[in-house]
């Protein structure tokens, strides 16, 4: 099953990234960090990107391939507007004319899903119900692809919420592996976003 193979493939992605930071902090017999701090981040930052780019991927193999015809994980077959011949066709018709669609940008994406399932389903009902974590996915992933002033100001706003203190310079870096105060389990912010985009991905593909 496509959409099956899709939300597996991403999980084997995100626990990829997770193997990624935890070799990256990995300590000696001594109790220090085998890494320099500027591996550590730079391995942490980009195994939060690889998982974005996972996200993304999800996004765009499961929508393809419901479109063409799929089912969900369920066995459920979304009423759809469209029926493409085959996925690589189904990706041709979102693009458009456009040059490329940016399947990390969850706004268009559920415009997208509106326009050619009823209803959206069966991703706009999960992507909703994530709709302020993926905004703020959407800040850490601008910030892990360059650092402007305007992407620092929404980073530092974004560590402000998230942390409830003042966190002026901080770097994407500190925040993924900042403790998150309200997870119940002392997991930090990478986790917390990480556990989101794997419960949202698992009610996509379940439909």
């Amino acid at each position: 099953m496509p959409v099956a193979q899709a939300l597996a493939g991403f999980q084997a992605n995100v626990a990829q990234c997770d193997r990624l930071i935890a070799n990256a902090h990995q300590l000696n017999a001594a109790g220090q960090s085998v890494l320099p701090e500027i591996d550590r981040q730079q391995i942490t930052v980009a195994a939060f990107l690889n998982m974005f780019i996972a996200w993304e991927t999800f996004l765009e193999t499961v929508l393809s391939h419901l479109m063409s015809g799929a089912v969900t994980t369920n066995g459920n077959a979304p009423l759809k507007f469209a029926s493409p011949a085959n996925p690589e066709m189904a990706k041709k018709m979102v693009i458009g004319t456009m040059r490329y669609f940016d399947y990390g940008n969850h706004f268009t994406f559920k415009k997208i899903a509106e326009i050619y399932f009823d209803q959206g389903l069966p991703f706009k009902p999960p992507l909703d119900a994530v709709n302020g974590s993926l905004d703020d996915l959407r800040v850490m992933r601008n910030a892990s692809a360059h650092i402007s002033s305007t992407t620092q100001a929404a980073l530092e706003a974004l560590a402000l919420r998230l942390l409830a203190t003042p966190s002026v310079g901080i770097g994407l870096y500190s925040l993924l592996t900042a403790i998150d105060p309200t997870s119940a389990t002392g997991g930090t912010i990478f986790e917390t976003y990480k556990d989101t985009l794997l419960a949202t991905a698992g009610a996509i593909a379940f439909g």
